[in-house]
């Protein structure tokens, strides 16, 4: 399926995007999950032939205003993205975007800090060890620590409990990160940075 509705259309959205911008006394310009429209092009006859031009004009638009856009005073831009090994070659070259800031997955005590934030939140036993809970969870996200403290307190719920036990969050990483860990941080990934 195409992104966009009428051919050209991504690329008009990008161009009125920055022509704001520069309107603008301060702003900043916010891309998020670039890779949708900033990923490498790939040769002739792979996927969908309207979809991949309208993303790759779309792409090229951006390229194009990066070039002709110099960073005036309070005007930046930024952009998101989950998977920098696909990123275009183009979008990433110097003056274009010029920093690129990691912000890769907690270590333990980030992990550990996650677990009592979203415990918080919840009613929980007061002898959870949060650091264990941590420890069994390496290579996660804050997204999936959130995964695990839901499926807990599912866990606990479906027991009639009144509170989320230690075993419940242990139960709970069982069936969440054991579950899907293979989608957590790609060797790819891992390795680019």
């Amino acid at each position: 399926p195409a992104i966009f509705r009428y051919v050209g259309e991504g690329a008009r959205m990008v161009r009125e995007l920055f022509q704001m911008a520069r309107s603008r006394r301060a702003c900043i310009l916010f891309i998020d999950e670039v890779d949708a429209i900033g990923g490498s092009r790939g040769g002739e006859g792979e996927g969908n032939a309207h979809g991949d031009h309208e993303v790759q004009r779309t792409m090229l638009e951006i390229v194009n205003q990066l070039d002709g856009f110099e960073a005036r005073g309070n005007i930046k831009v930024l952009m998101a993205t989950n998977r920098p090994d696909t990123l275009d070659p183009a979008l990433l070259r110097p003056g274009r975007l010029d920093r690129k800031v990691e912000f890769g997955l907690p270590d333990l005590e980030g992990r550990t800090h996650i677990f009592k934030i979203h415990a918080k939140t919840l009613s929980v036993d007061r002898n959870i060890r949060y650091e264990l809970l941590a420890r069994l969870c390496p290579n996660s996200t804050g997204a999936d620590i959130r995964s695990v403290c839901t499926e807990a307190g599912i866990l606990a719920i479906r027991a009639r409990k009144k509170s989320i036990s230690e075993k419940n969050f242990i139960d709970a990483i069982n069936r969440v990160i054991k579950g899907y860990k293979k989608f957590s941080a790609t060797a790819k990934y891992m390795v680019y940075n």
